[in-house]
């Protein structure tokens, strides 16, 4: 929930300047505030970035005031959305069974989906990191007919300015890529992007995408600022 209209444009405007186009096989998305969906997508038009929104809603439609649905997020342009964020499983109280209705809305209305998924810090010192994890994965059973990344956030490491070493992604990318193989199969798996967030920043984002198995990032507080943004993800 940050920048208005004005100041989210400047932004997406400045990350889709220059050559403005992601390298080849990388796919770069920009989630703005739902007020800010139509300026953002205005401003990346023709640039190759992808527009997508930070949530959905659990519902096809009707008596659920304040939702969007997935149906108006692909009419105001977007191309993908964010399900399960930390932020909302644990600070609005979203269930895996929530998550998965969203993901099945999402995949109805042909969006692509970042799944989130992590531990919080007590489950971690609890010994039950990937326990966790891998009951979030399980949760959305139909992996095959959803376009679907995973987006691994440590609770702990969201906001705090830790970040997870290369071995606690390392491992739990492996994990999850174990998780999936065993729901939906070997090949599914080898497909699945697997991204990294929490705390995601220009002096770690290099060193965490060369870690086996992280094959993109989740960007917060880093993608504000366009300068921040383009040292983070190269356009």
């Amino acid at each position: 929930m940050n920048l208005l209209r004005a100041s989210a444009r400047e932004a997406a405007a400045a990350s889709s300047g220059g050559s403005g186009r992601p390298g080849a096989g990388v796919q770069v998305a920009l989630a703005p505030p739902y007020t800010a969906i139509d300026v953002v997508g205005d401003a990346i038009r023709g640039s190759g970035l992808l527009l997508a929104a930070q949530d959905v809603a659990a519902a096809h439609e009707g008596a659920y005031t304040g939702e969007v649905s997935a149906a108006m997020l692909v009419d105001a342009g977007v191309g993908l959305v964010i399900v399960g964020h930390s932020e909302r499983r644990h600070g609005l109280g979203e269930t895996d069974a929530v998550v998965l209705e969203k993901v099945h809305r999402a995949g109805e209305a042909g969006l692509q989906v970042t799944l989130c998924v992590g531990e919080t810090g007590d489950e971690r010192d609890a010994g039950r990191a990937e326990e966790v994890v891998e009951r979030q994965v399980d949760a959305v059973v139909d992996l095959g007919r959803v376009p679907l990344h995973v987006a691994y956030e440590p609770v702990w490491a969201i906001g705090t300015g830790r970040t997870a070493t290369h071995e606690d992604a390392r491992s739990m990318h492996a994990h999850i890529r174990a998780t999936v193989a065993a729901i939906a199969g070997r090949d599914a798996a080898e497909a699945l992007i697997i991204q990294y967030g929490g705390s995601v920043k220009p002096d770690n984002s290099a060193a965490l995408l060369a870690q086996d198995g992280v094959d993109g990032l989740l960007v917060g507080g880093a993608s504000l600022d366009a300068a921040s943004f383009a040292a983070v993800v190269p356009l």
